[in-house]
């Protein structure tokens, strides 16, 4: 029996699995939001999801998305010289990606809210701010 599987326990790949399972969910809207003030490369983008941690991830995933939004017309491209090296192609949102991300905005904090309730001990539903449950407060 593999490690982790029918025992109920985690193995050793679970937080990895779990990081990955949500970095899915948000990655298209973390780099439409990257892109809110100023065009940016590939390679830039990628720094800047880097630097924040959770949000780690590589080229593999990132030009790949990079040419799903184009294609979706969420980004524009534009060719730029750079002074250390060839061309960069640069990625900037259009309108209707500033719309995408304007709509995810709006939904996040309410989504975000509902999943702390469920997976936050204490603030689930019937609970009381305090933690306790509702029922409990009136004894």
């Amino acid at each position: 029996m593999e490690p982790g599987k029918a025992s109920g326990q985690p193995s050793d790949r679970t937080p990895g699995r779990i990081e990955s399972q949500l970095l899915k969910g948000v990655l298209e809207y973390c780099v439409l939001a990257l892109m809110r003030d100023e065009a940016k490369y590939g390679v830039q983008l990628l720094r800047e999801l880097e630097e924040t941690g959770a949000l780690a991830t590589g080229q593999g995933t990132v030009y790949p998305l990079l040419s799903r939004l184009r294609r979706e017309e969420l980004v524009v491209t534009t060719w730029r010289e750079s002074t250390s090296g060839p061309p960069r192609r640069y990625y900037e949102l259009s309108e209707a990606g500033h719309a995408a991300l304007a709509r995810f905005t709006a939904v996040w904090p309410g989504f975000r809210h509902a999943v702390d309730r469920v997976v936050i001990p204490g603030k689930g539903p019937g609970m009381h701010k305090e933690g306790r449950h509702r029922e409990d407060q009136d004894r």
